[in-house]
C-alpha cells in the first residue's frame, strides 16, 4: 500500500509538470509580447483611459479583449499604453490611425550601483 501511494504522488507530480509545460508552450506559441503603444493625445473632455481602450478595442475587435490585453495607461509624460499582444494583434494596432509608434517593452537593469563615485 505504501508503494502504491508513492507511485500516486509521483504520478500527480508528473501530470502537474506536464500541464504546466503545456501551458507554458501554448503561451510561447501564440508569440504574445508586451509593447508600448504611443497614441495621439485624447480630445478635450474625453477620458484618457477610455480613449486608449477604444483604440485597442477597435484593433482587437472587442472591449473585453482590449481590457484583457492592456497592462498600463500612460497620460502624463506621454500618451499611450502598454499591452500584451500577439503578432497579428500587433499588426492590427499599428493600422489604427491614432497610433503613432509601437515599441517592444523591455526591462533594463543597472550593471553596477556605482556611478561617478556615487554608491
Amino acid at each position: 500500500m505504501k508503494h502504491s501511494a508513492s507511485i500516486s504522488v509521483v504520478f500527480l507530480v508528473l501530470v502537474h509538470l506536464a500541464v504546466a509545460t503545456a501551458a507554458s508552450a501554448a503561451a510561447a506559441m501564440d508569440g504574445a509580447a508586451n509593447y508600448l503603444v504611443y497614441v495621439d493625445r485624447h480630445p478635450p473632455g474625453v477620458d484618457c483611459q477610455q480613449y486608449q481602450l477604444g483604440i485597442l478595442a477597435a484593433a482587437l475587435g472587442s472591449e473585453e479583449k482590449a481590457k484583457a490585453a492592456i497592462l498600463y495607461n500612460y497620460k502624463n509624460v506621454m500618451s499611450g499604453f502598454s499591452a500584451r499582444l500577439t503578432p497579428s494583434e500587433l499588426e492590427a494596432v499599428k493600422k489604427q490611425p491614432q497610433v503613432n509608434r509601437v515599441l517592444p517593452s523591455v526591462t533594463l537593469s543597472l550593471m553596477s550601483s556605482k556611478f561617478d563615485g556615487v554608491s
